[in-house]
């Protein structure tokens, strides 16, 4: 599947998940709804996966992540609002694990939160 039509699915049961539960629970809600989400849409998904933290080619380390979704890294926050951290901590996973993608999903507003990120 191209990486467009999955980041479109997460996004779709990310907005199925905030619509349904809005604001106000903790991290883990979200994660086990968007699970059911994006397994009712067809998506292969490990969740509270460990990825690698390479340096200079070499397995230096391991993180875990909310959710690999195919090849997509996928990060839930629950805060009432985004803060650099977060941005800096998805974009870390990101660049040293060589995934190419990775979605950063914010429940905790009025809204559903959603950055994109490309490596």
């Amino acid at each position: 599947m191209e990486k467009e039509d999955i980041t479109g699915k997460v996004i779709k049961a990310a907005y199925e998940v905030h619509n349904n539960l809005k604001s106000g629970f903790q991290e883990v809600v979200y994660q086990r709804a968007l699970a059911r989400e994006m397994r009712a849409l067809g998506l292969e998904f490990k969740r509270e996966e460990k990825i690698p933290v390479y340096y200079k080619g070499n397995k230096i380390d391991s993180r875990r992540v909310d959710f690999v979704v195919e090849d997509v890294i996928v990060e839930i926050k629950a805060k009432s609002e985004f803060e650099d951290k977060d941005f800096i901590q998805t974009l870390a996973y990101l660049k040293s694990s060589g995934f190419r993608v990775a979605l950063l999903l914010h429940f905790g507003g009025p809204k559903v939160m959603i950055k994109r990120f490309i490596n």
